[in-house]
């Protein structure tokens, strides 16, 4: 991905747009931060703006306001919360265009967040005319939000033909960098790790990954559908049937790169405490709710031979004990064997929260920020938001 980055841009003295992701989970009534983890993801790409001489403006949505003002979706505490974070008044602007907005201009060394993009119907309608006046704001732009870079809107890519210079922040970077590396020419063996309740989901990053990778191990729900695509029972558990023909398509065509979970953990019922058992085919009136031992001792194997490692979606339903068991060991030993110099890389909101429960999130090679455009990625789509920036 030959995009310029922010540190090819001479930025002394100008005023730089950054587009970053700051949707963070607020408490009821919008008035407080439950997670700072994205505005904290995105300081070295403000830090860095600052200390090369430049007045930053930082834009971003939160939640889905429907082109309304809606106060519980007013980044006012993101404004506060950054500020404590980098020591610095930040300065709030209650619209994010007008004469208001441009009459705020930051000096440089300072920084000036405006409020919800969002709160302008034009934005997600990637508006020309509001793309104009955004970008009228700055002398360079810059998008450090891989978040929504698979989203077509004014401030990721209506606003690029408006700027002479668009560039990847240090975050985008980073996750283009790893993203390419996984999936450019990645060095063998190459493993996927897909999980998740559906099929339907994940097509697209099957059929792509199956390209790349010498094994996709598949785990979560959606391994039901293929089980039964086979003719195999699957007792209660998820199965997506309207998709059965499409497993049976996907493992016909896989030249045997696909591997299926050879025993489960069931239960009678969705439940932590309902009782749960191990066994080779799922009887009636069970569900399989995780990846069996013969499973796991099999896939940390394929785990452990790796030298490329791509995870998106978990292995069972991880979030209640003993029904965590397969996705713990994978993430111990995606971990184990980045540890001994496989290259790894972790997508999606699942296998992220996965992998932050086990406590490995350091041991990962890169983490993605982004769910739904890492899964974009992953299936060879080229994001809109990266498409736009201009090329080195």
């Amino acid at each position: 991905m030959a995009k310029l980055s922010i540190r090819d841009l001479k930025l002394q003295g100008k005023t730089v747009f950054i587009r970053v992701d700051f949707n963070v989970p607020l408490a009821a009534g919008g008035k407080e931060i439950t997670s700072d983890k994205r505005i904290r993801s995105s300081l070295p790409t403000i830090q860095y703006a600052l200390e090369q001489g430049s007045g930053v403006i930082l834009a971003s949505h939160l939640g889905r306001p429907k082109g309304k003002r809606n106060p519980e979706m007013s980044l006012a505490p993101v404004a506060a919360r950054l500020s404590e974070l980098l020591k610095l008044p930040v300065a709030f602007s209650s619209d994010c265009i007008g004469p208001e907005v441009a009459a705020m201009k930051p000096a440089p060394g300072s920084v000036l967040l405006l409020e919800n993009l969002r709160f302008h119907a034009a934005e997600e309608e990637n508006d020309a005319a509001f793309a104009k006046q955004l970008a009228a704001l700055a002398d360079v732009y810059v998008n450090d939000a891989f978040g929504t870079a698979h989203r077509a809107h004014a401030s990721t890519v209506g606003m690029i033909p408006f700027v002479s210079q668009a560039a990847a922040g240090l975050l985008m970077d980073k996750e283009l960098e790893y993203l390419t590396k996984v999936t450019g020419n990645p060095e063998k063996p190459a493993i996927a790790i897909i999980g998740g309740a559906k099929v339907s989901d994940k097509i697209e990053v099957i059929q792509n990954l199956l390209k790349i990778s010498d094994k996709v191990l598949i785990g979560g729900a959606m391994a039901y559908t293929f089980l039964k695509s086979q003719g195999l029972p699957t007792g209660k558990s998820l199965v997506e049937d309207d998709k059965l023909d499409l497993a049976k398509e996907l493992l016909a065509t896989s030249g045997g790169k696909l591997m299926l979970p050879v025993d489960h953990q069931v239960s009678p019922e969705f439940k932590a405490d309902a009782g749960n058992t191990t066994v080779d085919q799922i009887p009636e009136g069970q569900m399989a709710l995780d990846i069996g031992p013969r499973t796991i001792e099999a896939y940390v194997a394929e785990i452990t031979a790796a030298k490329t490692i791509i995870w998106n979606g978990p292995m069972g339903v991880f979030e209640m004990p003993p029904f965590d068991k397969g996705t713990m060991a994978v993430a111990n030993a995606v971990a184990s064997a980045t540890d001994n110099g496989a290259i790894s890389v972790v997508g999606g909101g699942d296998s992220e929260k996965a992998v932050k429960t086990a406590g490995i999130s350091d041991r990962i090679s890169h983490v993605s920020t982004g769910g739904g455009a890492s899964l974009e990625f992953l299936s060879g789509i080229v994001l809109p938001g990266v498409a736009a920036l201009t090329d080195k």
